[in-house]
């Protein structure tokens, strides 16, 4: 045991303080706190460790509201109220922006809901016994209720053991209506009706990706634009900040002749700001996310837009030339060589890049920056109580 001083946190919100000259990361510890580690992984670089004993606490501590903090991961900022945790996500971005952009920008941050805001979870279970699995491991930490999820989404849960599962996992989706979407993952023989009997909002139900009951979509609303979105179509999972983010892009883009809306998924932004432009173009890999958007740009009127199936950096040969605005949404890796290389040959006249992982935006900033001019980013708190934030920048072409 090591008796130790948190000095700061690092990008994942983990304490940090110095083991034999050695930086050491520790989860759920505040600066000022003095506590009694155990080093549980060591490197040349860094060690790992976790708290056994708390000697004295910062007085930015606050008692986690969760009753499963100290088993689950989920919400492991909890110990920090949430304007400091706002704070924290701040700092973040801004630093992460300077470190590898070279970018010195003040960070806004914009938040809704800090509890049961998640329309999606997906909870594992194991010898009947439902929740989550611990960081890291498949230990599992059998739940109640997460505070982190929507209230219905909540209510389910107590039902689910009438699905008469012994190991598998469950995705339970909900949306504005409180209509709920199971996805389920199995060798067990599932039993669908006594679930449907006793929970009367199950729009649908599908078992290793077959309906067996209902429906295998739900409609989601964004502000007024509506969405159809299947069960393992991509959405994001905080409706309140999606709606603040579209509001925000509304006031920064004007009308625009032609778009490109990449990584689309089900339509969600480019439908959004469809009626800010003329000619709407999307590239998905997911197949059903691309049947959502084709339903979605019917259902919501829109008649200019096309979608194309297939990995953006197979597709970008086969589009059309000369977009105003391209809207890139990738996966938490960032943008590959070949779709960075096609945004700086392209050159229109704005790029809105939406990230979930700051570090990649940066990282693509800094290549992109070589053309274009980021006028606006702006971090938003589409995870409360977790290290993740969603940025969202806005490019001209210099």
């Amino acid at each position: 045991m090591k008796k130790v001083v948190i000095t700061k946190l690092d990008n994942k919100g983990r304490g940090i303080c110095f083991v034999n000259n050695k930086i050491t990361f520790v989860p759920k510890t505040l600066p000022l706190d003095e506590v009694e580690i155990e080093l549980f992984k060591e490197s040349k670089k860094y060690n790992e460790a976790v708290v056994t004993k708390f000697v004295s606490v910062s007085d930015k501590r606050v008692e986690p509201v969760c009753p499963y903090y100290n088993l689950c991961d989920g919400c492991h900022l909890m110990h920090m109220s949430y304007e400091d945790t706002l704070n924290f996500k701040k700092e973040k971005v801004k630093s992460l922006l300077y470190k590898y952009a070279h970018l010195d920008k003040e960070v806004e941050i914009s938040f809704a809901s800090s509890l049961n805001y998640r329309n999606k979870i997906t909870l594992k279970i194991v010898n009947k016994k439902i929740g989550y699995y611990k960081g890291k491991s498949h230990d599992l930490v059998e739940i109640k209720e997460c505070l982190l999820a929507k209230s219905v989404i909540n209510e389910v849960i107590s039902y689910l053991d009438l699905l008469n599962i012994s190991n598998g996992e469950v995705v339970v989706r909900t949306n504005k209506d409180k209509e709920i979407l199971l996805s389920i993952k199995t060798k067990d023989d599932v039993k669908d009706k006594e679930i449907v009997n006793e929970f009367k909002n199950i729009r649908g139900i599908v078992l290793n990706d077959k309906t067996i009951y209902g429906n295998n979509n739900l409609l989601m609303s964004i502000n007024e634009t509506k969405y159809q979105v299947s069960y393992n179509s991509f959405f994001q999972v905080n409706n309140e900040v999606v709606e603040l983010i579209i509001s925000y892009l509304e006031e920064l883009i004007p009308n625009i002749s032609k778009a490109l809306d990449l990584y689309c998924g089900v339509g969600t932004i480019g439908l959004a700001l469809s009626h800010k432009i003329k000619e709407l173009y999307g590239v998905e890999v997911v197949k059903n996310a691309i049947y959502n958007a084709k339903e979605n740009a019917f259902l919501n009127n829109v008649n200019n837009a096309k979608y194309i199936c297939g990995r953006v950096e197979d597709v970008l040969d086969k589009l059309p030339k000369y977009f105003d605005l391209i809207i890139i949404d990738p996966p938490r890796s960032g943008l590959d060589k070949k779709t960075r290389e096609f945004l700086l040959r392209e050159e229109a006249k704005y790029l809105i890049y939406i990230s979930c992982e700051p570090i990649s935006l940066a990282r693509d900033l800094n290549i992109l920056k070589e053309k274009y001019d980021p006028l606006n980013i702006k971090a938003f708190d589409m995870f409360p109580y977790t290290e993740h934030v969603e940025c969202v920048c806005v490019m001209r072409l210099r």
